[in-house]
């Protein structure tokens, strides 16, 4: 039975898709964010590009196909109650995973555009050792100056930062904020910032996800 809508928390009792083993069977599980105006069958049309058998992959559908509003530099309250239904729903989805078995070390978030902006948003303020955080032409939400005050540490998680020097909806500045943010908060950050590529992916970024993943793998049989 379908959750009633619920304007407060509008992504709740929003459809999961699954691809690939179950995560009880896989090597590690993935959670894909797709962006505005897209959908859950979009992000993972990506995923299939990563080429891995041994993951697998849940997204979650946004309401609309849009997590919030506006911009993700608007004022929060803008953006809202978007934001925080959309941050319960990765939170539900964590939480569902830790009580099948799976634990932080196996899970991997990985977002375009506005679900890059968050999965940053959503990894920073749960902070814990993951096996990757992959943002793609993305950054941090809020205006700037918003204070960056999360607490706990990423233990070392391998935090990948992809965009455009000219993306017209991702500041040059934000992305090199989140990167640094980041890094503080112990995570091993890529940031790699490709000259005049446009709002994209392109297929250095893809293989630097393959790459982390791989060698989450040489650790995880160790």
């Amino acid at each position: 039975m379908r959750t009633p809508f619920d304007p407060k928390n509008p992504h709740a009792g929003q459809p999961v898709v699954a691809q690939g083993p179950k995560p009880t069977d896989a090597r590690l599980t993935m959670i894909l964010v797709h962006g505005r105006g897209a959908s859950a069958d979009d992000i993972l049309g990506l995923a299939q590009e990563l080429k891995f058998d041994d993951v697998a992959c849940l997204a979650p559908q946004a309401a609309g196909n849009t997590w919030y509003p506006c911009s993700f530099l608007a004022p929060m309250e803008q953006n809202e109650p978007g934001i925080s239904s959309a941050i319960r729903v990765l939170s539900r989805l964590l939480e569902s995973l830790g009580e099948q078995g799976v634990d932080s070390e196996r899970i991997a978030f990985l977002g375009f555009s506005q679900g890059a902006c968050l999965a940053l948003e959503f990894a920073a303020r749960h902070a814990r050792r993951y096996a990757g955080v992959f943002a793609l032409s993305g950054g941090l939400i809020g205006p700037p100056g918003t204070p960056r005050n999360y607490t706990g540490a990423f233990g070392g998680t391998p935090v990948f930062l992809g965009c455009s020097d000219i993306d017209p909806h991702i500041p040059l500045e934000r992305v090199h904020e989140s990167a640094e943010v980041f890094g503080w908060m112990d995570a091993k950050v890529d940031e790699r910032i490709y000259p005049r590529m446009g709002h994209t992916v392109n297929h250095d970024e893809l293989q630097a996800i393959q790459t982390i993943l791989r060698a989450r793998h040489v650790h995880a049989s160790r």
